[in-house]
């Protein structure tokens, strides 16, 4: 299961290599500049592999710079996030007085249904790549503070982190040395799991209009296709709303891979329980002759008597 678990993991980081690297040589790999207009609804060709849009537009440059925007949004909201979270978490869990007031805050962000407000603020908020991110960012970081400030909690009161405070470490030095480190895991999963939502929750504001409609996404990409009249009633989906919608879930695939790599280290009971079961598993070998002599003696004890 570990051995699985680990080529899932390895798998998931080469997807995820993969798709960084065509967003980020996009302008080197995009057959065509995504902006330039073609004969409308080509089909795939040497020329234009995936075809063209209903404006003439390369759709597979389309593909690849889409890839650089959706990623882009993903990453720097979900790191973000990611760091609100553990900033808050460690001040709430290390402070008691001033950790209460924030996880007020905290359940209040939790309580309200984080989606369509999300897209309330999209609907009024003009469209972009800061706006994007700071939505999605103002809605991402109270999971991951609740986290965070359970390890502080439980990480405080260990024996090296009072035996710091007895030499005379001031809580600067106990907060970023001692107990930041041990948070790392946790901000790391949080962050691979904000990626997968935000992926799709980008994807989601733009498929129903709310994105820039100027800038290249996968989102937008599918927006623009089902708009098309006769996208179900021909092959067009084939080349247009097909390859978005498979790079999207490629990405969630692969962020979910990734994250087993990290199970162990984010969660100390799996950890400790896999060890547990490499401690005990020669035993259960060692003990499987036995047993089976123990049922087979009974019968060449018997044999003399006879």
């Amino acid at each position: 299961m570990q051995e699985m678990n680990r080529s899932l993991a390895l798998m998931g980081w080469g997807l995820l290599a993969l798709f960084a690297l065509a967003a980020l040589f996009a302008s080197w790999l995009s057959p065509h500049d995504p902006t330039m207009m073609d004969a409308p609804m080509l089909p795939p060709s040497p020329s234009h592999p995936l075809g063209t849009n209903d404006i003439g537009q390369d759709i597979l440059s389309e593909l690849l710079y889409g890839a650089r925007f959706s990623l882009l949004v993903a990453g720097l909201a979900a790191g973000l996030s990611t760091v609100i979270g553990v900033v808050v978490g460690a001040a709430a869990g290390y402070y008691d007085k001033l950790g209460f007031a924030m996880m007020r805050v905290v359940d209040v962000f939790l309580a309200v249904p984080r989606f369509p407000l999300i897209v309330f603020l999209a609907a009024f908020l003009k469209p972009g790549l800061w706006t994007l991110i700071l939505i999605f960012s103002l809605f991402g970081w109270a999971r991951t503070s609740r986290l965070v400030r359970s390890r502080v909690l439980s990480e405080r009161t260990s024996g090296y982190v009072e035996a710091a405070r007895m030499v005379g470490a001031r809580d600067r030095r106990l907060i970023f040395r001692h107990l930041l480190p041990s948070t790392v895991p946790i901000a790391l999963s949080r962050f691979i799991v904000d990626f997968q939502h935000i992926i799709l929750a980008e994807s989601g504001l733009s498929f129903l209009g709310l994105g820039d409609p100027v800038t290249k996404s996968w989102g937008m990409i599918l927006h623009y296709a089902f708009q098309y009249p006769t996208i179900f009633i021909s092959d067009e989906w084939v080349w247009w709303a097909l390859p978005p919608g498979i790079c999207i879930t490629l990405v969630v695939l692969a962020l979910t891979f990734s994250g087993f790599s990290l199970e162990e280290r984010a969660n100390p009971r799996l950890r400790k329980s896999r060890q547990r079961s490499r401690i005990e598993a020669p035993t259960e070998q060692r003990e499987i002759p036995d047993t089976a002599d123990s049922v087979r003696s009974p019968t060449k004890a018997f044999v003399p008597g006879r």
